[in-house]
Protein backbone atom coordinates (compact mmCIF):
# COMPACT_ATOMS: atom_id res chain seq x y z
CA UNK A 1 0.00 0.00 0.00
CA UNK A 2 1.44 2.97 -1.35
CA UNK A 3 1.27 5.79 1.65
CA UNK A 4 4.38 7.69 1.29
CA UNK A 5 5.65 9.95 -1.53
CA UNK A 6 9.03 9.48 -3.09
CA UNK A 7 11.77 12.49 -1.97
CA UNK A 8 13.21 14.02 -4.43
CA UNK A 9 17.01 14.44 -4.14
CA UNK A 10 17.49 17.40 -6.48
CA UNK A 11 15.05 19.77 -4.87
CA UNK A 12 13.87 18.59 -1.83
CA UNK A 13 10.81 18.24 -2.14
CA UNK A 14 7.86 15.03 -3.00
CA UNK A 15 8.77 13.59 -6.71
CA UNK A 16 6.32 14.29 -9.00
CA UNK A 17 7.38 11.07 -10.89
CA UNK A 18 8.44 7.72 -8.44
CA UNK A 19 12.13 6.11 -9.27
CA UNK A 20 14.42 7.23 -11.71
CA UNK A 21 12.35 7.79 -14.84
CA UNK A 22 13.55 8.85 -18.52
CA UNK A 23 12.10 9.53 -20.98
CA UNK A 24 11.75 6.30 -22.85
CA UNK A 25 10.32 4.79 -19.84
CA UNK A 26 7.65 7.67 -19.14
CA UNK A 27 6.72 6.88 -23.32
CA UNK A 28 6.75 2.88 -22.50
CA UNK A 29 4.41 3.22 -19.55
CA UNK A 30 1.47 5.08 -21.08
CA UNK A 31 1.62 3.63 -24.34
CA UNK A 32 1.50 -0.06 -22.82
CA UNK A 33 -2.54 -0.23 -21.92
CA UNK A 34 -2.59 0.55 -25.78
CA UNK A 35 -0.23 -1.93 -27.00
CA UNK A 36 -0.73 -4.61 -24.46
CA UNK A 37 -3.24 -7.49 -25.43
CA UNK A 38 -6.31 -6.62 -23.00
CA UNK A 39 -6.57 -8.56 -19.97
CA UNK A 40 -9.77 -10.37 -19.38
CA UNK A 41 -11.31 -7.80 -16.38
CA UNK A 42 -11.36 -5.16 -18.97
CA UNK A 43 -13.52 -7.09 -21.45
CA UNK A 44 -15.83 -7.89 -18.35
CA UNK A 45 -16.01 -3.82 -17.53
CA UNK A 46 -16.09 -3.23 -21.02
CA UNK A 47 -19.52 -6.20 -21.36
CA UNK A 48 -21.28 -4.80 -18.01
CA UNK A 49 -20.63 -1.23 -19.15
CA UNK A 50 -22.31 -2.42 -23.03
CA UNK A 51 -25.18 -3.97 -20.72
CA UNK A 52 -25.90 -1.28 -18.80
CA UNK A 53 -25.20 1.32 -21.97
CA UNK A 54 -28.08 -1.10 -23.44
CA UNK A 55 -30.44 -0.09 -20.52
CA UNK A 56 -29.87 3.39 -21.05
CA UNK A 57 -31.29 2.51 -24.96
CA UNK A 58 -34.22 0.22 -24.06
CA UNK A 59 -34.67 3.01 -21.02
CA UNK A 60 -34.97 5.93 -23.73
CA UNK A 61 -36.87 4.01 -26.58
CA UNK A 62 -39.80 3.05 -24.11
CA UNK A 63 -39.76 6.93 -23.09
CA UNK A 64 -40.51 8.00 -26.31
CA UNK A 65 -42.93 5.20 -27.06
CA UNK A 66 -45.26 5.94 -23.83
CA UNK A 67 -43.88 9.57 -22.45
CA UNK A 68 -42.47 10.87 -19.48
CA UNK A 69 -45.62 9.35 -17.54
CA UNK A 70 -43.11 6.24 -17.22
CA UNK A 71 -40.85 8.38 -14.58
CA UNK A 72 -42.18 9.02 -11.31
CA UNK A 73 -43.11 12.90 -12.02
CA UNK A 74 -45.95 14.33 -10.85
CA UNK A 75 -47.93 17.16 -9.26
CA UNK A 76 -46.24 18.80 -6.99
CA UNK A 77 -43.21 17.14 -7.82
CA UNK A 78 -42.74 17.93 -11.69
CA UNK A 79 -39.17 17.83 -11.22
CA UNK A 80 -37.60 14.59 -10.46
CA UNK A 81 -35.21 12.13 -11.03
CA UNK A 82 -33.72 13.74 -14.50
CA UNK A 83 -33.24 17.12 -13.32
CA UNK A 84 -31.22 15.25 -10.43
CA UNK A 85 -29.05 13.54 -12.95
CA UNK A 86 -28.69 16.70 -15.09
CA UNK A 87 -26.75 18.67 -12.56
CA UNK A 88 -25.19 15.42 -10.81
CA UNK A 89 -23.32 14.93 -14.00
CA UNK A 90 -22.90 18.03 -14.84
CA UNK A 91 -21.16 18.46 -11.94
CA UNK A 92 -19.24 15.65 -12.39
CA UNK A 93 -17.59 17.38 -15.58
CA UNK A 94 -16.35 20.27 -13.76
CA UNK A 95 -12.68 18.60 -12.32
CA UNK A 96 -11.42 18.10 -15.48
CA UNK A 97 -11.36 21.55 -16.37
CA UNK A 98 -10.16 22.62 -12.97
CA UNK A 99 -7.51 20.21 -12.62
CA UNK A 100 -6.39 20.92 -16.26
CA UNK A 101 -6.72 24.27 -17.47
CA UNK A 102 -7.24 26.17 -13.82
CA UNK A 103 -4.11 24.47 -12.32
CA UNK A 104 -2.17 25.02 -15.47
CA UNK A 105 -2.84 28.81 -15.35
CA UNK A 106 -1.48 28.49 -11.90
CA UNK A 107 1.26 26.27 -13.20
CA UNK A 108 1.28 23.23 -10.73
CA UNK A 109 2.58 20.76 -12.12
CA UNK A 110 1.49 17.79 -10.52
CA UNK A 111 -1.98 18.23 -12.37
CA UNK A 112 0.16 16.67 -15.27
CA UNK A 113 -0.36 12.77 -14.32
CA UNK A 114 -3.75 13.06 -13.68
CA UNK A 115 -5.35 15.82 -16.08
CA UNK A 116 -5.83 14.20 -19.52
CA UNK A 117 -8.10 11.64 -17.24
CA UNK A 118 -9.39 14.20 -15.71
CA UNK A 119 -10.37 15.86 -18.99
CA UNK A 120 -11.92 12.98 -20.85
CA UNK A 121 -14.03 12.12 -17.22
CA UNK A 122 -15.52 15.51 -18.21
CA UNK A 123 -16.62 14.69 -22.16
CA UNK A 124 -18.00 11.75 -21.15
CA UNK A 125 -20.09 13.49 -17.96
CA UNK A 126 -21.18 16.15 -20.24
CA UNK A 127 -22.24 13.55 -22.52
CA UNK A 128 -24.62 11.59 -20.08
CA UNK A 129 -25.49 15.36 -18.92
CA UNK A 130 -27.20 16.81 -22.42
CA UNK A 131 -29.16 13.19 -22.56
CA UNK A 132 -31.78 14.29 -19.49
CA UNK A 133 -32.52 18.19 -21.17
CA UNK A 134 -33.22 16.21 -24.78
CA UNK A 135 -35.57 13.12 -23.46
CA UNK A 136 -36.82 16.16 -20.08
CA UNK A 137 -38.72 17.96 -22.56
CA UNK A 138 -41.88 16.06 -23.33
CA UNK A 139 -41.75 16.05 -26.76
CA UNK A 140 -38.13 15.07 -27.89
CA UNK A 141 -39.31 14.89 -31.82
CA UNK A 142 -38.85 18.66 -31.58
CA UNK A 143 -35.35 19.69 -29.68
CA UNK A 144 -34.77 22.37 -31.88
CA UNK A 145 -36.81 24.26 -30.15
CA UNK A 146 -34.03 24.57 -27.49
CA UNK A 147 -31.79 26.17 -30.45
CA UNK A 148 -32.19 29.98 -30.98
CA UNK A 149 -34.12 29.47 -34.15
CA UNK A 150 -37.53 30.05 -35.24
CA UNK A 151 -39.41 27.01 -34.85
CA UNK A 152 -42.25 25.36 -37.47
CA UNK A 153 -44.68 27.43 -35.28
CA UNK A 154 -43.31 30.66 -36.31
CA UNK A 155 -42.46 31.13 -32.32
CA UNK A 156 -39.12 31.98 -30.83
CA UNK A 157 -37.46 30.42 -28.02
CA UNK A 158 -37.95 31.73 -24.39
CA UNK A 159 -35.35 33.04 -23.47
CA UNK A 160 -36.09 34.30 -19.72
CA UNK A 161 -35.95 30.78 -19.13
CA UNK A 162 -32.88 29.04 -17.42
CA UNK A 163 -33.19 25.50 -18.92
CA UNK A 164 -32.72 27.69 -22.17
CA UNK A 165 -29.73 29.04 -20.39
CA UNK A 166 -28.32 25.49 -19.83
CA UNK A 167 -28.12 24.50 -23.28
CA UNK A 168 -26.13 27.15 -24.07
CA UNK A 169 -23.81 26.91 -20.83
CA UNK A 170 -23.71 23.64 -21.19
CA UNK A 171 -23.19 23.02 -24.71
CA UNK A 172 -20.31 25.57 -25.25
CA UNK A 173 -18.81 23.98 -21.84
CA UNK A 174 -18.72 20.62 -23.90
CA UNK A 175 -17.37 22.39 -27.05
CA UNK A 176 -14.32 24.03 -25.55
CA UNK A 177 -13.67 21.08 -23.11
CA UNK A 178 -13.34 18.59 -26.36
CA UNK A 179 -10.98 21.18 -28.21
CA UNK A 180 -8.66 21.44 -24.89
CA UNK A 181 -8.90 17.57 -24.84
CA UNK A 182 -7.72 16.91 -27.96
CA UNK A 183 -5.35 19.50 -28.58
CA UNK A 184 -3.35 18.39 -25.38
CA UNK A 185 -3.73 15.15 -26.90
CA UNK A 186 -1.64 15.30 -30.60
CA UNK A 187 1.56 15.20 -29.23
CA UNK A 188 0.89 12.08 -27.79
CA UNK A 189 -1.46 10.53 -30.97
CA UNK A 190 2.04 11.86 -33.04
CA UNK A 191 4.14 9.60 -30.38
CA UNK A 192 1.68 6.74 -30.77
CA UNK A 193 1.42 7.38 -35.05
CA UNK A 194 5.46 6.67 -34.92
CA UNK A 195 5.07 3.32 -32.61
CA UNK A 196 2.26 1.73 -34.42
CA UNK A 197 2.64 -1.81 -35.79
CA UNK A 198 -0.61 -2.06 -37.94
CA UNK A 199 -1.05 0.28 -41.01
CA UNK A 200 -4.95 0.24 -39.18
CA UNK A 201 -3.67 2.22 -35.90
CA UNK A 202 -0.59 4.01 -37.91
CA UNK A 203 -3.63 5.44 -40.31
CA UNK A 204 -5.94 6.33 -37.45
CA UNK A 205 -2.96 7.94 -35.15
CA UNK A 206 -1.60 9.89 -38.26
CA UNK A 207 -5.08 11.42 -39.02
CA UNK A 208 -5.93 12.80 -35.79
CA UNK A 209 -1.83 13.76 -35.01
CA UNK A 210 -2.45 16.18 -37.69
CA UNK A 211 0.89 15.89 -38.97
CA UNK A 212 2.60 16.64 -35.64
CA UNK A 213 6.44 16.63 -36.36
CA UNK A 214 7.39 18.18 -32.83
CA UNK A 215 9.30 20.91 -34.65
CA UNK A 216 9.53 24.04 -32.80
CA UNK A 217 7.63 25.92 -34.79
CA UNK A 218 4.51 23.30 -33.90
CA UNK A 219 5.20 23.80 -30.36
CA UNK A 220 4.91 27.31 -30.18
CA UNK A 221 1.60 27.20 -31.78
CA UNK A 222 0.32 24.25 -29.64
CA UNK A 223 1.67 26.44 -26.36
CA UNK A 224 -0.34 29.83 -27.83
CA UNK A 225 -3.30 27.07 -28.69
CA UNK A 226 -3.14 25.44 -25.17
CA UNK A 227 -2.90 28.81 -23.37
CA UNK A 228 -5.81 30.13 -25.43
CA UNK A 229 -8.13 26.83 -24.45
CA UNK A 230 -7.13 27.10 -21.10
CA UNK A 231 -8.19 31.16 -20.44
CA UNK A 232 -11.40 30.30 -22.34
CA UNK A 233 -12.23 27.12 -19.90
CA UNK A 234 -11.47 28.64 -16.88
CA UNK A 235 -14.30 30.95 -16.66
CA UNK A 236 -16.71 28.20 -17.69
CA UNK A 237 -15.90 26.76 -14.32
CA UNK A 238 -17.55 29.20 -12.25
CA UNK A 239 -20.35 30.09 -15.69
CA UNK A 240 -21.92 26.58 -16.12
CA UNK A 241 -22.35 25.52 -12.71
CA UNK A 242 -23.64 28.99 -12.12
CA UNK A 243 -26.12 28.87 -14.72
CA UNK A 244 -27.44 25.47 -14.17
CA UNK A 245 -28.32 27.19 -10.18
CA UNK A 246 -30.05 29.81 -11.88
CA UNK A 247 -33.22 26.66 -12.83
CA UNK A 248 -33.88 27.09 -9.54
CA UNK A 249 -32.63 30.39 -7.36
CA UNK A 250 -34.37 32.68 -10.13
CA UNK A 251 -37.62 30.89 -8.97
CA UNK A 252 -39.65 31.79 -6.43
CA UNK A 253 -39.99 28.46 -4.39
CA UNK A 254 -38.98 28.32 -1.00
CA UNK A 255 -35.60 26.43 -0.49
CA UNK A 256 -34.49 27.12 -4.40
CA UNK A 257 -34.85 31.45 -4.07
CA UNK A 258 -31.52 32.17 -2.62
CA UNK A 259 -28.71 33.78 -3.92
CA UNK A 260 -25.59 31.43 -2.56
CA UNK A 261 -26.99 29.00 -4.87
CA UNK A 262 -24.32 30.18 -7.77
CA UNK A 263 -20.95 29.49 -5.78
CA UNK A 264 -22.59 26.93 -3.79
CA UNK A 265 -23.30 24.76 -6.56
CA UNK A 266 -19.76 25.69 -8.18
CA UNK A 267 -18.16 24.28 -5.21
CA UNK A 268 -20.35 21.08 -4.96
CA UNK A 269 -19.28 20.50 -8.65
CA UNK A 270 -16.13 20.84 -8.19
CA UNK A 271 -16.08 18.76 -5.00
CA UNK A 272 -17.90 15.73 -7.07
CA UNK A 273 -15.99 15.82 -9.76
CA UNK A 274 -12.53 15.48 -7.98
CA UNK A 275 -13.80 12.61 -5.84
CA UNK A 276 -14.93 10.53 -9.26
CA UNK A 277 -11.72 11.47 -10.21
CA UNK A 278 -9.64 9.96 -7.45
CA UNK A 279 -12.26 6.92 -7.87
CA UNK A 280 -11.22 5.86 -11.70
CA UNK A 281 -7.46 6.79 -10.57
CA UNK A 282 -7.04 4.39 -7.57
CA UNK A 283 -8.58 1.53 -10.14
CA UNK A 284 -6.46 2.96 -13.05
CA UNK A 285 -3.25 3.17 -11.42
CA UNK A 286 -2.33 -0.27 -10.43
CA UNK A 287 -4.93 -1.74 -13.28
CA UNK A 288 -2.30 -0.20 -15.80
CA UNK A 289 0.72 -0.17 -13.77
CA UNK A 290 1.22 3.33 -13.56
CA UNK A 291 1.55 3.62 -9.99
CA UNK A 292 5.16 5.23 -10.58
CA UNK A 293 3.40 8.03 -12.38
CA UNK A 294 0.33 8.53 -10.59
CA UNK A 295 1.76 8.15 -6.78
CA UNK A 296 0.97 9.13 -4.03
CA UNK A 297 1.74 12.80 -3.90
CA UNK A 298 -1.18 13.55 -6.40
CA UNK A 299 -3.93 11.71 -4.19
CA UNK A 300 -2.55 13.93 -1.30
CA UNK A 301 -3.05 16.91 -3.38
CA UNK A 302 -6.72 15.99 -4.38
CA UNK A 303 -7.82 15.10 -0.85
CA UNK A 304 -6.88 18.50 0.01
CA UNK A 305 -9.12 20.10 -2.73
CA UNK A 306 -11.53 17.30 -1.49
CA UNK A 307 -11.19 18.54 1.73
CA UNK A 308 -11.71 22.47 1.07
CA UNK A 309 -14.69 21.95 -0.88
CA UNK A 310 -16.17 19.75 0.67
CA UNK A 311 -15.50 22.32 3.87
CA UNK A 312 -16.83 25.02 1.66
CA UNK A 313 -20.06 22.42 0.71
CA UNK A 314 -21.18 21.68 4.68
CA UNK A 315 -20.77 26.16 5.30
CA UNK A 316 -23.34 26.59 2.27
CA UNK A 317 -25.65 24.06 3.70
CA UNK A 318 -25.07 25.81 7.51
CA UNK A 319 -25.50 29.67 5.62
CA UNK A 320 -28.96 28.24 4.13
CA UNK A 321 -30.54 27.34 7.38
CA UNK A 322 -29.46 30.98 8.88
CA UNK A 323 -30.81 32.54 5.86
CA UNK A 324 -34.16 30.77 6.06
CA UNK A 325 -34.29 31.30 10.03
CA UNK A 326 -32.73 35.12 9.46
CA UNK A 327 -35.26 36.17 6.56
CA UNK A 328 -38.19 35.76 9.18
CA UNK A 329 -40.13 34.17 5.97
CA UNK A 330 -41.87 31.06 7.40
CA UNK A 331 -42.46 29.15 4.04
CA UNK A 332 -38.48 29.29 3.88
CA UNK A 333 -37.90 27.94 7.81
CA UNK A 334 -40.77 25.15 6.88
CA UNK A 335 -38.73 24.22 3.61
CA UNK A 336 -35.90 23.69 5.64
CA UNK A 337 -36.76 22.12 8.54
CA UNK A 338 -38.77 20.21 6.87
CA UNK A 339 -35.57 18.68 4.56
CA UNK A 340 -34.07 17.80 7.97
CA UNK A 341 -36.47 16.23 9.61
CA UNK A 342 -39.75 15.71 7.24
CA UNK A 343 -40.30 12.33 5.48
CA UNK A 344 -37.20 13.29 3.53
CA UNK A 345 -34.70 13.31 6.48
CA UNK A 346 -33.65 9.94 5.85
CA UNK A 347 -32.09 11.47 2.37
CA UNK A 348 -31.19 14.94 3.79
CA UNK A 349 -29.21 13.08 6.48
CA UNK A 350 -27.39 10.70 4.09
CA UNK A 351 -26.42 13.48 2.04
CA UNK A 352 -25.04 15.74 5.45
CA UNK A 353 -22.86 12.57 6.25
CA UNK A 354 -21.32 11.78 3.12
CA UNK A 355 -20.48 15.53 1.76
CA UNK A 356 -19.76 16.91 5.30
CA UNK A 357 -18.90 14.40 7.91
CA UNK A 358 -15.98 12.16 5.37
CA UNK A 359 -14.10 14.76 4.00
CA UNK A 360 -12.71 15.04 7.39
CA UNK A 361 -11.06 12.22 7.58
CA UNK A 362 -8.07 14.30 5.14
CA UNK A 363 -7.10 15.70 7.77
CA UNK A 364 -5.04 12.97 8.37
CA UNK A 365 -2.14 12.75 6.92
CA UNK A 366 -1.84 8.95 6.46
CA UNK A 367 -5.68 8.78 5.32
CA UNK A 368 -4.81 11.34 2.44
CA UNK A 369 -2.70 8.76 0.88
CA UNK A 370 -4.33 5.78 2.06
CA UNK A 371 -5.55 4.02 -1.69
CA UNK A 372 -8.22 2.02 0.58
CA UNK A 373 -9.30 5.10 2.11
CA UNK A 374 -9.62 7.01 -0.83
CA UNK A 375 -11.55 4.40 -2.97
CA UNK A 376 -14.60 4.71 -0.55
CA UNK A 377 -14.52 7.98 0.63
CA UNK A 378 -14.80 9.42 -2.90
CA UNK A 379 -17.39 6.58 -3.56
CA UNK A 380 -19.26 7.92 -0.39
CA UNK A 381 -18.93 11.47 -1.51
CA UNK A 382 -20.45 11.00 -5.35
CA UNK A 383 -23.51 9.37 -3.39
CA UNK A 384 -23.60 12.22 -1.13
CA UNK A 385 -23.58 14.73 -4.25
CA UNK A 386 -26.15 12.70 -5.95
CA UNK A 387 -28.58 13.44 -2.77
CA UNK A 388 -27.77 16.82 -2.50
CA UNK A 389 -29.50 17.28 -5.65
CA UNK A 390 -32.53 15.14 -4.91
CA UNK A 391 -32.83 16.97 -1.52
CA UNK A 392 -33.03 20.05 -3.62
CA UNK A 393 -35.10 19.12 -5.96
CA UNK A 394 -37.63 16.62 -4.44
CA UNK A 395 -37.64 18.23 -0.94
CA UNK A 396 -38.94 21.87 -2.17
CA UNK A 397 -41.51 20.83 -4.17
CA UNK A 398 -43.39 18.11 -2.15
CA UNK A 399 -44.87 20.06 -0.24
CA UNK A 400 -46.24 23.24 -1.84
CA UNK A 401 -48.72 25.81 -0.50
CA UNK A 402 -51.76 24.04 -1.03
CA UNK A 403 -51.57 21.10 1.81
CA UNK A 404 -53.80 18.99 -0.10
CA UNK A 405 -51.74 18.32 -2.91
CA UNK A 406 -48.60 17.45 -0.71
CA UNK A 407 -46.81 13.91 -1.51
CA UNK A 408 -44.38 11.85 -1.62
CA UNK A 409 -42.21 11.10 -4.68
CA UNK A 410 -41.58 7.59 -5.64
CA UNK A 411 -39.36 6.74 -8.38
CA UNK A 412 -40.20 4.24 -10.91
CA UNK A 413 -38.26 1.18 -12.55
CA UNK A 414 -37.70 3.73 -15.75
CA UNK A 415 -36.71 6.33 -13.10
CA UNK A 416 -33.38 4.07 -12.61
CA UNK A 417 -33.06 2.22 -15.27
CA UNK A 418 -32.08 5.82 -17.17
CA UNK A 419 -29.84 6.64 -14.41
CA UNK A 420 -28.01 3.08 -14.47
CA UNK A 421 -27.78 3.64 -18.35
CA UNK A 422 -26.78 7.23 -17.63
CA UNK A 423 -23.70 5.04 -15.94
CA UNK A 424 -22.94 2.93 -18.99
CA UNK A 425 -22.84 5.27 -21.14
CA UNK A 426 -19.82 7.01 -19.31
CA UNK A 427 -18.15 3.54 -18.17
CA UNK A 428 -18.51 2.25 -22.17
CA UNK A 429 -16.43 5.17 -23.14
CA UNK A 430 -14.13 5.45 -20.23
CA UNK A 431 -13.26 1.94 -21.01
CA UNK A 432 -12.67 2.73 -25.14
CA UNK A 433 -10.98 5.74 -23.61
CA UNK A 434 -8.14 3.89 -21.49
CA UNK A 435 -7.53 1.32 -24.36
CA UNK A 436 -6.98 3.25 -27.26
CA UNK A 437 -6.18 6.56 -26.14
CA UNK A 438 -3.14 7.69 -23.94
CA UNK A 439 -4.53 8.65 -20.25
CA UNK A 440 -1.64 9.95 -18.72
CA UNK A 441 -0.41 12.88 -20.81
CA UNK A 442 3.18 11.66 -22.19
CA UNK A 443 4.65 15.35 -23.04
CA UNK A 444 3.67 16.85 -20.42
CA UNK A 445 5.00 14.40 -17.75
CA UNK A 446 8.13 14.39 -19.62
CA UNK A 447 8.48 18.39 -19.02
CA UNK A 448 8.38 17.79 -15.50
CA UNK A 449 11.34 15.51 -15.14
CA UNK A 450 15.10 17.08 -14.00
CA UNK A 451 16.43 16.01 -17.72
CA UNK A 452 13.60 18.42 -19.47
CA UNK A 453 14.93 21.32 -17.35
CA UNK A 454 17.97 23.29 -18.59
CA UNK A 455 19.67 23.39 -15.92
CA UNK A 456 19.73 19.44 -15.08
CA UNK A 457 23.58 18.26 -14.93
CA UNK A 458 25.11 15.94 -17.36
CA UNK A 459 24.21 12.33 -15.43
CA UNK A 460 28.32 11.63 -16.17
CA UNK A 461 29.41 15.02 -14.67
CA UNK A 462 30.67 15.85 -11.16
CA UNK A 463 29.18 19.59 -11.16
CA UNK A 464 26.63 20.37 -9.35
CA UNK A 465 23.39 21.43 -10.46
CA UNK A 466 23.50 24.87 -11.10
CA UNK A 467 20.22 26.00 -9.54
CA UNK A 468 17.16 24.35 -8.02
CA UNK A 469 14.87 22.98 -10.64
CA UNK A 470 11.69 24.19 -10.45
Amino acid sequence: MDTVAEIDPVVGRPALIAGEPDFHSITESVAAPMEWKPPIGWYICLGISLLMLSLLGISIGWLFWEGVGIWGNNQPVAWGWPIVNFVFWVGIGHAGTLISAVLFLFRQKWRTSINRTAEAMTIFAVMCALIFPGIHIGRPWLPYWMMPIPNSMGMWPQFRSPLMWDVFAVSIYGTVSLLFWYVGLIPDLATMRDRAKTKIRRTAYGIFSLGWRGSMRQWNHYEKAYLLLAGLATPLVLSVHSVVSFDFATSQLPGWHTTIFPPYFVAGAIFSGIAMVTTLMVICRVVFKLTHIINPLHFDRMSKLLLVTGTIVGYAYSIEFFVAWYSGNPYEGFTFLNRAFGPYAWAYWIMVSCNVITPQIFWIKKARTNMTVLFIASIFINIGMWFERFVIVVTSLHRDFLPSSWGYFRPTFWDAATFIGSFGLFLTMFCLFVRFLPMVAMAEVKGTLPQAHARHPDPESDLEPVGRIA
